[in-house]
């Protein structure tokens, strides 16, 4: 197969951190949080040392332009998943450095764009958002389908976020429309299961905490003034239903919606040990970049530091 790379990139800087070329076509396409507005420039900078051991094929800096840091050809080094990166396009999107890592409205509006590119150079017409984890990786592409996978499903990770995890369907949803293509079954509304609302965040911070621990991945809106606790949103009716009955059967109550919120975030905060680990894996960067990002983040760099020397 012949490889093309995205007219759209206007800043190229080639890490050394990528297995050579894909053993699988192009069905899968990836986004990715960065955790901090960066540049596409200092996106580039942190794929570079060989020490880092991480890459994407492109990056989306806070200012919209696109950068690229391993070929389409290639497989990058970015979504813990050699299985998913072999296949998947992988986009790093500059976000802020808090949950729920929400994006600016440019850079949502380029990663649009940029999908419709990638799926329209790989000849596919439609972009699925499927929402399960097991479903989505079991589920083998038609010839003219383009998948849209996170990172959270392959590593203990927020990415790609609260904020984009809940507009996963809606990004499915507007890449189809561009390329001229339908989903089957959907009408252009977003389905979202729901397992409850709450007027105290602590208690949506709890239900979120019990359903993740019977494996579900959620994500938390604010509307109303109430905190509202959803597992997935769906462009397709029968596949919210689908899920719906997979959280009643785990022992939930849940109904489907199609009202939507502003993404907030749980108060799931990584321990010391999970940042010091993280921070040995290159994931917040070096020196002055780490500080920043941490502090930033609402984490004490003095104790996460400590313990990196601790285990070094």
């Amino acid at each position: 197969m012949t490889y093309t790379n995205s007219s759209l990139v206007s800043y190229t800087k080639l890490s050394p951190n990528h297995s050579g070329q894909r053993t699988h076509s192009i069905d899968r396409i990836t986004p990715h949080c960065v955790v901090g507005q960066c540049s596409v420039e200092t996106l580039g900078n942190i794929f570079l040392p060989t020490s880092r051991q991480a890459s994407c094929n492109y990056g989306i800096g806070a200012d919209g332009r696109v950068g690229m840091y391993v070929e389409e050809k290639n497989r990058s080094w970015c979504s813990s998943s050699n299985a998913n990166d072999q296949r998947a396009v992988t986009i790093e999107c500059a976000s802020d450095a808090t949950e729920p890592y929400a994006f600016k409205d440019v850079v949502y509006q380029k990663l649009i764009t940029l999908c419709v590119d990638i799926c329209r150079r790989n000849g596919k017409g439609k972009l699925l958002w499927l929402g399960d984890k097991d479903k989505t990786l079991s589920y083998e592409p038609k010839s003219d389908e383009m998948v849209l996978t996170v990172h959270r499903w392959f590593a203990n990770k927020s990415c790609p976020g609260n904020w984009m995890y809940a507009r996963m369907g809606d990004l499915a949803e507007k890449v189809t429309a561009q390329l001229g293509g339908t989903s089957a079954g959907s009408n252009g509304t977003l389905y979202r299961v729901q397992t409850g609302a709450f007027s105290k965040k602590a208690n949506a911070d709890a239900m979120e905490k019990k359903l993740k621990a019977k494996g579900f991945d959620t994500y938390m809106v604010q509307s109303g003034g109430l905190y509202k606790v959803q597992v997935g949103a769906y462009s397709v009716r029968a596949n919210a239903e689908a899920m719906m009955k997979k959280v009643k059967t785990a022992g939930f109550d849940a109904f489907i919606t199609t009202a939507s919120g502003s993404a907030v975030s749980s108060s799931n905060a990584k321990s010391i040990d999970t940042l010091a680990k993280e921070v040995i894996h290159g994931d917040w960067g070096n020196g002055a970049e780490r500080k920043q990002r941490l502090t930033t983040a609402g984490y004490d760099y003095a104790a996460v530091q400590k313990r990196v020397n601790e285990l070094l």
